[in-house]
């Protein structure tokens, strides 16, 4: 059994219609498509193909199965940074689904993006869920991805069967979510939170430079932090060459999403908004979870994270968790090491008797 990956760019002669429109923007959506035969890829009688050009979701492909599995990028990633997973735990008998956040690669820019929050980004993946009718699914998450999995499995805990984390452990946004006063002024996140320093420093670059430069200071188990006669985008030498484990290809990839989409949406969420107040009192994620950490992840490093995990401090907010420390894993540890961590996503789905 094999599975090749559909991009929305082949989906425009299919049509559906969703009643009733459920918000002003299209979140692009994409799965897998099994591979029968040399030439033509053709979906097995339990799949099916649908497309939508109305208001709320432009485009997307699913599979057909009852046990669903929603996938949430992180930055600089995109619905493609899932390709293994999809692939992965398709092959395990999962409905496998993967969007763009709103503002993010092919979806629609929402039409205040300095406006935008992480309710934004809970709503994005109740409306997915109530657009595909789908009750109840597991959701993954990954960086800024874990902060809405984790949210919906609070505030939705009936619509969310499971939920996995990669590099990030339950947050909740607000002023309290980066200790500011621990990070050095050059810190990345800090620098990025400044309203048009990141903008200006990006803008140096095409997208693909930029996307490269991220991936490759991401991917190192240091804080990315800049002196202050430096930027971002000046931590990382031209000549520095990509992690072994991402290739040209997926590289092209990301620029091609990202030229679509810019860079101003991405700042503001996650960056300049994880300290807005999320509307929540003392909550509890119940459902059963999984936290994916590589040890050489670089968020190991922010002051009180490896603490908040190892000690089971965040039980408090989700007791229900297991922890997963991967030795060699960084930042991009489901890119880096696909087998290892789709073998961990899908002994958890499987545990769960849904």
């Amino acid at each position: 059994m094999s599975y090749i990956l559909i991009t929305p760019h082949l989906l425009t002669s299919l049509s559906l219609s969703f009643s009733p429109p459920l918000s002003p923007h299209c979140l692009c959506v994409c799965a897998c498509f099994r591979k029968d035969g040399e030439n033509q890829a053709q979906p097995c009688s339990s799949e099916r193909r649908e497309a939508s050009c109305c208001r709320n979701w432009r485009r997307y492909i699913i599979q057909e199965s009852p046990k669903v599995v929603v996938f949430l990028h992180g930055f600089p990633e995109i619905w493609y940074t899932w390709r293994h997973q999809m692939i992965g735990v398709a092959d395990a008998g999962y409905r496998a689904i993967a969007f763009d956040f709103r503002g993010y690669g092919l979806s629609d820019q929402p039409l205040d993006p300095e406006k935008g929050s992480f309710a934004d980004l809970v709503e994005d993946v109740v409306s997915l869920l109530d657009a595909l009718g789908i009750a109840k699914a597991f959701l993954v998450g990954k960086d800024f991805g874990a902060l809405p999995a984790y949210l919906v499995a609070a505030v939705k805990p009936e619509r969310v069967c499971g939920v996995i984390t990669l590099g990030i452990p339950f947050m909740l946004p607000g002023p309290s979510i980066i200790p500011v006063h621990l990070f050095p002024r050059g810190f990345y996140v800090l620098r990025w939170q400044e309203p048009g320093r990141a903008e200006a420093d990006f803008g140096r670059l095409d997208v693909k430079t930029v996307i490269r430069n991220i991936y490759i200071l991401f991917s190192k188990s240091e804080v990315p932090v800049a002196g202050d006669d430096q930027e971002i985008m000046d931590l990382v030498d031209e000549s520095t060459p990509l992690p072994p484990w991402f290739s040209e290809e997926d590289l092209a990839a990301y620029a091609s999403l990202y030229e679509k989409s810019g860079f101003r949406f991405a700042l503001q969420v996650p960056y300049r908004s994880m300290g807005k107040e999320y509307a929540i009192v003392d909550p509890k994620v119940t459902a059963p979870a999984l936290l994916i950490m590589g040890e050489k992840d670089y968020v190991l490093k922010f002051p009180g994270m490896e603490d908040y995990i190892r000690t089971g401090q965040v039980k408090h907010f989700v007791p229900n968790l297991d922890v997963t420390f991967m030795p060699e894993g960084s930042h991009f540890v489901h890119e880096q090491l696909p087998e290892q961590v789709n073998s961990l996503v899908v002994d958890f789905l499987n545990k769960q008797n849904i």
